[in-house]
């Protein structure tokens, strides 16, 4: 029989296969409809009835007189209606041991930026409009105060993330001047996006100095010419160059800055208040050593290392940083209040830096203690051992064909940050006989909440390091709809 031929029995089903009128009657007389918008009804009653019909013309696939039943069609349909009425933008529990994970979202807000997001979110807000003086005010003050407080900087003002930093830094100071960078540091940030693709659309020309791995400062000093804007260094912190290497410190590049009276620029990416050396941690340069180095330009991400919500933090020379405020693109790349009440509420902790250790979760994950990961794992484990499945004939037989065992594992902070560091862990690995890996890893996904762990040696692997507690009970009743299938 030819593909596109239709036999009698596949005749007789599309015979059976009901409207869209039937089945839209049946579900006005279910009370579980009554809620749903009539045209996400509609839509996954056509959609319903569509897959039917594909399935009967299917020669491949099994069909029988019970799947047109109005009964199946409308818990087909309850199905679909619920998965189109959950938000497509859903929490996940991330098991993957990459703390600051840039497809799972990045860093997580503390719960007093949380508490402050949904008070401002709310009401009103004085996000511009100075109270004490009763007349417009500025959204950059909101946070100015506080970034030069803990940073030691002049200045400072924040715009949506660190990509729209550094654009509108270049586009403020060097428009249509040199910038003077080292082939070694031109990174790519990320999803394709290249320093020298930024630097040619702020309208900065792009003048490169030294190797991949050594840049001497003698490279910058002959560099320089009459249409020379700024001197740019960008901080490595998704990559490290090892061996035979060579770079100026940004303290040089300031002295040769001030002597040939350049501007110049740091750009960080994943900045930090933080000095993870005292946490046994490879050593990041600080946000605050980077203003000491008297740099007349800072910028670095809110959601990395800060552990704050999306934002590019611009810092240094007030001279400077007034200037870039009042650059018209700043306002196309503003950010909102809701990212301000978090940014705010982040940032206010770090006036108390080992608190904000403990209560900053991107921090506290990075430097929790590996006994308290291997406390949560054997919870996790003994969690997972305890699943029973019934079974007529033995009613409290516990799945033989589950396996779980703890290991060590090595997490990483992630966010284009620390990208030599092993963080030390322990790992949940799982095996279901009869199951493999890659089905476990895709119900898991599928699940709600979904839940994204990794497979190493055929077996589903779940890093404790970016699990927290409450979460243990979900990933356990996840595992158990997997065995009761």
């Amino acid at each position: 029989m030819l593909k596109n031929e239709i036999n009698e029995k596949q005749r007789k089903h599309l015979k059976l296969l009901p409207g869209v009128d039937h089945i839209l009657e049946k579900a006005k007389a279910n009370s579980l409809f009554n809620d749903i918008p009539k045209s996400v009804v509609i839509k996954s009653v056509r959609s319903v009835i569509a897959k039917l019909r594909e399935s009967i013309l299917d020669n491949n696939k099994n069909f029988s007189d019970p799947d047109l039943t109005d009964a199946s069609i409308l818990s087909d349909l309850e199905k679909l209606v619920q998965e189109d009425m959950r938000p497509n933008l859903k929490r996940v529990i991330n098991a993957t041991g990459v703390v600051v994970h840039t497809n799972l979202g990045r860093s997580l807000l503390t719960d007093t930026a949380l508490e402050n997001i949904a008070e401002i979110a709310g009401g009103y807000s004085n996000l511009e409009f100075d109270l004490l003086n009763g007349r417009r005010g500025s959204r950059y003050s909101l946070v100015e105060d506080i970034l030069c407080e803990i940073s030691g900087a002049e200045s400072a003002m924040v715009v949506n993330n660190n990509a729209g930093a550094v654009f509108l830094s270049l586009n403020t100071v060097a428009p249509q001047k040199e910038v003077i960078v080292s082939r070694g540091e031109l990174v790519e940030i990320g999803g394709s996006f290249r320093i020298p693709d930024v630097m040619e659309k702020s309208g900065a020309i792009l003048k490169e100095v030294g190797t991949t791995n050594r840049t001497h400062l003698k490279d910058y000093e002959n560099a320089i010419s009459e249409n020379t804007g700024l001197l740019l260094k960008v901080h490595t912190s998704n990559y490290s160059v090892v061996g035979f290497t060579a770079a100026v410190s940004l303290e040089q590049m300031v002295e040769l800055g001030n002597k040939q009276r350049l501007p110049v620029m740091e750009d960080l990416g994943s900045g930090t208040f933080i000095d993870f050396s005292k946490y046994n941690m490879t050593k990041e340069p600080t946000i605050q050593e980077s203003v000491a180095s008297g740099a007349d330009i800072i910028t670095f991400s809110g959601d990395k290392l800060l552990g704050g919500p999306q934002a590019g933090i611009i810092i240094g020379s007030k001279i400077i940083i007034d200037r870039i405020k009042q650059n018209p693109l700043a306002r196309a790349l503003r950010i909102d209040k809701l990212t301000l009440a978090a940014l705010e509420s982040t940032l206010r902790l770090y006036r108390e830096p080992e608190k904000a250790v403990k209560a900053i979760p991107t921090l506290y994950m990075l430097t929790i203690p590996l006994s308290d990961i291997k406390d949560r794992a054997e919870k996790l484990a003994k969690l997972l051992s305890d699943i029973e499945e019934p079974d007529f004939n033995k009613p409290s037989l516990k799945k033989p064909g589950l396996s779980v065992s703890i290991s060590n594992i090595s997490s990483r902070a992630g966010g284009g940050a620390l990208p030599l560091l092993d963080l030390p862990s322990k790992a949940v690995r799982i095996s279901i006989a009869g199951i493999s890996a890659n089905s476990i890893e895709k119900s898991m996904r599928r699940n709600d909440p979904p839940i994204i762990g990794r497979i190493e040696e055929d077996l589903f692997v779940l890093d404790l390091r970016t699990i927290h507690n409450e979460e243990l009970t979900l990933i356990v009743s996840a595992i158990t709809q997997i065995i009761k299938k």
